[in-house]
Parts: structure tokens; sequence; C-alpha cells
């Protein structure tokens, strides 16, 4: 039987123009990684950044399962370069599981590296721990807690709302473990905010920015669960856009002002650039119309994919069209029972949504799929997807942008292998470098 060393390096052949990099990068997205005890982190107390659980858990077993790495958090993303493959500095998000070919342990030398099948092929570095993460809030908060930072500093990722009301079996979108993570986190009596108030926010925010002084966060997300009824007396626009009011109104021009929500209706969707928000993420999660009604059983119900894509469309009106990124999530395509029996099937479907919206000159995004494993599609396909499907889509990314002309969204740092910030998948890996701008 062919071992994982032997697919990745098959496919880096049979895919030159895709780097070599984001290869590696996505199986380590799909698969997950083990680390050694060498490589953990000493959690707020040591040097190393440790993973935050910012919205997901992104791993691929529960916190009870992970042994030493629920105690000592692993970091929150690792940063690979040389080995064997020559690679450029890449960026990735962790996502643990013990049983993965690949390892992060300290060698011989004392240094970290990245080990796969047991041999050693690429140099670890691991994030240092950020200043402002020293510091805590009048209330004895972490800014880790309030507004962690991901993409290597790059982002502050504002989950203010921890549960979503899409809630149970005929309601959560099945690979998604939101509602998991909260209460894996209040049952390992770790500090988890369901609600965060707005001053605890505007307080760390204030943190980050005194002690930043290079200036590395450079954009903040609003996000959180779906709101479908009220939450303090607020739909949904007015939750979340209370929060980048008080930001911008405090804080004007300081970093670029991004929101996860559902797909609103314009009047709603106007509230938020209001509001001050200038990058909108309606996401569309799966572009197959069947997959769709499957897989994301709420926002059928109460909204329907046809309305779904009308109002990503309409956004483009408030927004303007490049300021509009919808994420979906790639690999539940297939997904079985329910999802594409083949890769040909699966990228002709995801190219087609790509198609789609890139013809309205919206670019989409996406988050490499991590089968969480309390989530019905989780459970049923432990190893996710096929790492050539994630490879093709790469593939089939770059060529549609460049069949409508588009360029690299803003909002996510810069592109091109060696440059690229986005951790949760390779498409900013997988761009041209010269399209990069630092917005």
């Amino acid at each position: 039987m062919p071992s994982r060393t032997d697919l990745v390096e098959d496919l880096m052949r049979r895919f030159p123009h895709v780097p070599r990099e984001a290869v590696l990068k996505e199986d380590l997205l799909r698969g997950g990684v083990a680390f050694d005890e060498s490589a953990l982190s000493e959690n707020e107390d040591g040097e190393v950044k440790p993973k935050s659980y910012f919205i997901f858990s992104f791993d691929h077993r529960t916190l009870p399962e992970l042994g030493a790495a629920a105690l000592r958090r692993p970091p929150e993303e690792i940063v690979l370069t040389g080995g064997p493959y020559d690679l450029r500095r890449t960026v990735v998000s962790v996502r643990v599981n013990p049983s993965s070919p690949y390892r992060v342990a300290a060698g011989d030398d004392g240094a970290l590296a990245l080990y796969l099948d047991g041999a050693r092929i690429a140099d670890v570095g691991l994030p240092p721990m950020p200043d402002y993460y020293r510091h805590k809030l009048a209330n004895g908060k972490s800014v880790m807690e309030v507004a962690p930072t991901i993409q290597w500093g790059y982002l502050v990722y504002l989950t203010v709302f921890r549960v979503c009301q899409y809630f149970g079996a005929k309601q959560e979108c099945q690979y998604c473990d939101i509602n998991h993570n909260w209460r894996q986190h209040k049952a390992a009596g770790r500090p988890y905010t369901g609600v965060k108030p707005v001053e605890e926010v505007l307080e760390a925010l204030e943190i980050i920015d005194r002690y930043d002084t290079a200036r590395t966060s450079t954009a903040y997300t609003l996000t959180g669960g779906a709101i479908t009824s009220r939450v303090g007396g607020l739909d949904e626009a007015d939750f979340y856009g209370r929060y980048a009011q008080a930001i911008e109104e405090r804080f004007p021009g300081r970093w670029i002002g991004k929101v996860v929500a559902q797909a609103l209706p314009k009047e709603a969707v106007r509230r938020f650039h209001d509001h001050g928000i200038r990058i909108y993420h309606p996401n569309y999660e799966v572009w197959d119309r069947r997959l769709f009604e499957l897989y994301c059983p709420g926002k059928e119900q109460h909204v329907g994919r046809d309305e779904w894509h009308r109002r990503i469309l309409d956004s483009a009106e408030v927004f303007g069209a490049r300021n509009v990124i919808p994420n979906f999530v790639a690999g539940v395509e297939m997904a079985e029972p329910f999802g594409f029996g083949s890769v040909d099937e699966a990228i002709a479907s995801t190219t087609e949504g790509l198609r789609f919206f890139m013809s309205h000159g919206i670019t989409p995004r996406f988050t490499t799929w991590c089968p969480e494993p309390t989530t019905p599609l989780g459970k049923a396909n432990p190893q996710g997807a096929p790492l050539e499907y994630h490879i093709r889509l790469l593939e089939a990314y770059r060529a549609t942008m460049e069949e409508y002309g588009l360029s690299s969204p803003p909002g996510y740092g810069p592109a091109g292998p060696g440059r690229a910030v986005f951790s949760v998948s390779s498409f900013m890996d997988s761009l041209p470098a010269d399209e990069a701008v630092r917005a």
C-alpha cells in the first residue's frame, strides 16, 4: 500500500504548477498533525502562542481524547520552511490528530521539525507569544479569550457569540461543531465566554493596539453563530453591527472591519456597512443544491439556497463585489454517504459555484474541511476528502479567477507561496505573489 509520502510526492509531480507548499499544507489541514510533548506550549505562561480555539475545535479528537495536548495546548499555528522539498515559508493552522502520519517533534539537534512517515521533511517555527497576550483585562480575562489573533497575528478574530441558534440534528450544519466546541470547553472548566460584552472587546483591542507596536494586526473579523431570533433583544445585523460601530468609533481606521454572518436582506446588510464594516462574508458553505439542503438544514429552512445566493449578489450593491467574499467548506462535497463519488464530479460542481459568483465579480474563498469527530460528517468521514480533490480545487480556483480577471481578495494579507499568512486553506498560497496587496 502506498505511504502518505508516496501520495504527496505523486501529487507534487502530477500538479507541478500547484505550489508544493500548498500540497503539504492541504494535507495537514485535512488530516491533522500529531505533536510530541516537546512541541506543546505552556499555555499562556510560556513563550509560544497557544491555540485559542477561536470558534470551532479544528481537531480530529475531542478534548478528553487529546491527552497532553488538552492540558498543554499546541501552538495556534506552525510555519514550515526548508527540508527536502525546499519549502518556502508556509503558515499552517494547527489541527490536532494524534494518529496522523505527520508529527511535530524535536530532533536530535533539539530543533523542532515536521516528520512524515518518520522522515524529517521541514523545519518548524512556532508563533511567539505576543506582548498583548501577556496582559489581562481589568476583570482578569485574558486577551486570548476575548480577542485572539490568528494568521500569524494578521487577523483579530472576534467570536462574540459562541453558540449557534441552528441547534440540533435538524438545524445544525452537518460539518460544524461550534455548539459542541462550546460545550467541551465549558465541561473542561476553560473560560469560554458565550456572549462577549462590547466593553470587554474594546478593552482587549486597546491592549492589542497598545502593545502591537509593529502593527502586525491589520484586520478584525466579527463572527459567531447564526441568530434566527434575537440575542439581547437584537437581530443578527444589529447584534454584530453594534460591535463594529463601537470599534470604529474607538479605533477609526485602525483595522479593516470584516463580518461573517448569514446572507441577510439588503437592508440588514446596509446596516453592517453603516456601522463601519468593509468586507462581508455571507458564507454559502457548499454549492450543490442537494448537498446544501442535506448539510445545511437550518439555513435551507430559514432562508433557502436560492434566496441565500440572491442575497449574496444583492450585498455586492452595498459593499462592492470585490468586498463580498463568501466562504465554502472545501471537501464536504465528497463526504459519504451523500457526497460525490469521484473527484471529477466534485470539482465540476465546486467550479460551477466559483464561476457563478466570479462572473458577478464576487470572489469566494474557502476553508479546508476538518472532519471534527462530533459532527455527523466528521463521524462518517474521519479521513476527510481525498487530497487530490484539494489540489485540483486550488488549480480550478486559480484558473477561474484568471478567467474572470480577478485578483486576490482584500483583507487576507499578501498572496503567493512564501508570503501568505491565511492559515486555514492554501488558496492565498496558490495565487501569484505579484497580485498581493497588504490589505
